[in-house]
C-alpha cells in the first residue's frame, strides 16, 4: 500500500526543456500541473476530514441533549441507532480519511513533489553558461534549487490541505450555530471579519521580510560554502581573522533580516490573542444569556463552547500557516532569480551531432570579448590542420584559454566561425561536440568521488584493461596502487576529497591526463 501511494508522483519525470515562469503563479502551475490529481484527492479528503472532525462537537451537543431531555434505563434503548452511527463515523469513516489523507501528504506530496520540483529545477540550472556559474556562488545556487523545491511542496499543500479545511472548519461552524440559534454565529463572524484584517495587514508584510531573509540566508550559505572550499588558500595566507569578518558580516545582516521578520511574527501573534479572548468570551457569554431565556438547550452551549475553544486552539495553527505559506512563497521567489534564467548557450533547434572525419578546426575571423567592446580576441583567423600539433604563446589574459573555451563553445562567438571538418560548431550539439574534444585544464579540479569514478567520467564504457592502459600511459600507477582514504577504501577505490584535494596538484593533473587519454576524443 506504500509503495501504491509512492509511485504516484515520480521523482524522475521525462526532461523539461522549457524556461521555467519568472512570475510566481506560473512558476508554481508550472510545476504543480503535473501532479493535479494528487492534490485534488488530498483537498478532498482534508473536505471531509473537517467535516467529521467538526460533526464530532455535534455529536456532543446532540449526547448532552439526549441525556437532558430523557433521562432513564431505556436510554440506549431509544437512542441506539444514532448512537450506533455516530460510534461508526467516529471509529471507522474518521480513521479511514485520517489514513487516506496521510498516506497522500505524507507517502506521495512530501518526498514526491519536492524532490521531483529538485529534479526538474537542477537539471535546467545545470544546462546553463559556464559565465552564469562564474556570476555567483554555487552554494547559494544549490541553497536556491534545494531550499525552493521544498517550499514548493510546503505551500502547495498548506494552499489545497490546510486552508481548505480551515475554510471548510469555519464554514460548518457557522451552520451548526445557526442551526441552534442565528446569533450565536454573531461572534465567530465577528471573529472572521477581524482575523481577516489581521493577516491583510501582515500577511504582505511578513512574504517581504521572508523574502528578504532568504536572499540574506543564500548570500551568507554562499559566503560559507566559498570559504569551505577553498580552504587551502585561506590557511595559506593566513587572513583567518579577515576571512571570519567577511562570514561575520553575511551572518549579522541575516540576523538583523530575520529580526525583521521575527517582529512581525510576534506582532501577529499578540494581535491573534487578543481577537481570540473576545471571540470566547463573546460565544460562551451569548450562549449563556441565550439559554438564560430558553432559546438554546445546554447541548448548543457545549457544542458553540467546545467549537471556539477548538477554533481558539487552531487560530495559531492558522497563523503559523497562512504566515508559512507566504514565507515559503518568498523562498520560491528568492529561488526564481537563479532557477528561471534563460539560457545563453543552446543548441538550435535544428542542429545535429558533430561528425569528425579529419579533425581539421578553422577559427574564421572570430571576436569575443566577454560582452565587452574590445579586448580579448578580435578578427582571429587560424586554421589547424588535421594531425597538426600547435602552441598559443601569449601574456596572461590574452585569449589562450578563451580560445580553448569558445572551441568547446562554452561561450558563443560575437560574430565569425569555427568550423570542425567544414561544420559550423554553432550548428551541432553541444555535447556531440565536446565528446569529440579532449582538455586537461590549468586548474585540474577532480569530482569528489572514487578514483575510478574520476577516470570512467572520460568514458564511462571503458573496459577495466583501457583504464589501466590510461594509468599507465600517465604514469599515475604508482601513487594510485598507495592511495588509502580515511574509510579505508584503497586504490582505485579510494575517494579524493572536494576537488581532489587529497591528492597533490602533480597527481591530479595525471588523473586529468589518463581521464582525457582514456576518453580517446579524435
Amino acid at each position: 500500500m506504500f509503495r501504491w501511494f509512492e509511485s504516484l508522483i515520480p521523482v524522475f519525470p521525462p526532461i523539461d526543456a522549457r524556461m521555467p515562469p519568472r512570475k510566481v503563479v506560473p512558476f508554481y502551475i508550472h510545476y504543480l500541473r503535473p501532479v493535479w490529481p494528487v492534490l485534488l484527492a488530498t483537498l478532498i479528503a482534508g473536505l471531509l476530514l473537517a467535516l467529521v472532525e467538526v460533526a464530532m462537537f455535534d455529536f456532543l451537543g446532540r449526547i448532552v441533549d439526549m441525556v437532558a431531555e430523557q433521562p432513564g434505563s431505556d436510554f440506549f434503548a431509544r437512542h441506539a441507532n444514532t448512537l450506533m452511527w455516530m460510534a461508526g463515523i467516529t471509529l471507522i469513516a474518521r480513521p479511514l480519511l485520517v489514513s487516506l489523507h496521510s498516506l497522500l501528504v505524507n507517502q506521495a506530496i512530501v518526498p514526491g513533489l519536492s524532490n521531483r520540483s529538485r529534479w526538474l529545477m537542477h537539471n535546467y540550472v545545470v544546462r546553463q553558461s559556464l559565465s552564469f556559474f562564474q556570476n555567483d556562488f554555487a552554494g547559494s545556487m544549490a541553497n536556491r534549487v534545494m531550499q525552493t523545491g521544498t517550499s514548493l511542496r510546503e505551500s502547495a499543500v498548506q494552499m489545497v490541505d490546510s486552508l481548505w479545511y480551515i475554510i471548510v472548519y469555519t464554514g460548518t461552524a457557522l451552520y451548526l450555530f445557526a442551526q441552534a440559534d442565528w446569533r450565536l454565529m454573531i461572534p465567530l463572524g465577528l471573529w472572521m471579519a477581524g482575523y481577516a484584517v489581521i493577516m491583510w495587514y501582515f500577511v504582505p508584510r511578513a512574504k517581504e521580510r521572508a523574502w528578504i531573509a532568504s536572499e540574506a540566508r543564500s548570500k551568507a550559505m554562499g559566503r560559507i560554502v566559498d570559504g569551505y572550499t577553498n580552504v587551502p588558500t585561506l590557511k595559506l595566507f593566513a587572513h583567518g581573522g579577515r576571512e571570519q569578518a567577511y562570514v561575520a558580516e553575511a551572518i549579522d545582516e541575516l540576523a538583523t533580516k530575520h529580526r525583521g521578520q521575527t517582529r512581525v511574527t510576534t506582532g501577529l501573534e499578540v494581535t491573534i490573542a487578543i481577537v481570540n479572548g473576545f471571540l470566547i468570551v463573546g460565544t460562551c457569554g451569548l450562549a449563556l444569556w441565550l439559554w438564560n431565556g430558553g432559546h438554546i438547550t445546554v447541548g448548543a452551549i457545549t457544542l458553540a463552547t467546545g467549537l471556539v475553544i477548538r477554533i481558539h486552539n487552531m487560530s495559531g495553527w492558522i497563523m503559523w500557516t497562512i504566515n508559512g505559506i507566504f514565507e515559503d512563497i518568498g523562498t520560491v521567489q528568492d529561488g526564481i532569480t537563479t532557477i528561471s534564467q534563460p539560457l545563453t548557450v543552446q543548441d538550435r533547434i535544428d542542429a545535429v551531432p558533430l561528425v569528425v572525419s579529419q579533425g581539421a578546426v578553422h577559427f574564421d575571423h572570430i571576436h569575443f570579448h566577454y560582452g565587452k567592446r574590445g579586448g580579448v580576441i578580435a578578427g582571429l583567423d587560424l586554421q589547424v590542420k588535421p594531425g597538426e600539433k600547435i602552441g598559443l604563446v601569449g601574456p596572461s589574459g590574452a585569449g589562450k584559454s578563451t580560445l580553448v573555451n569558445v572551441l568547446l563553445r562554452l561561450y558563443d562567438l560575437e560574430s565569425g566561425q569555427i568550423r570542425i571538418d567544414g561544420q559550423d560548431i554553432a550548428g551541432v550539439t553541444q555535447e556531440s561536440l565536446r565528446r569529440q574534444i579532449g582538455v586537461v585544464t590549468q586548474d585540474t579540479s577532480l569530482l569528489h568521488r572514487s578514483i575510478r569514478d574520476n577516470l570512467l567520467y572520460g568514458r564511462p564504457d571503458a573496459t577495466e584493461a583501457q583504464l589501466h592502459a590510461a594509468v599507465a600511459k600517465a604514469r599515475a600507477s604508482a601513487f594510485i596502487d598507495t592511495l588509502v582514504d580515511g574509510e579505508g577504501r584503497r586504490a582505485y577505490d579510494a575517494h579524493v576529497g572536494e576537488r581532489g584535494v587529497k591528492l597533490s596538484g602533480g597527481q591530479r593533473q595525471r588523473i586529468a591526463i589518463a581521464r582525457v587519454l582514456l576518453k580517446d576524443a579524435p
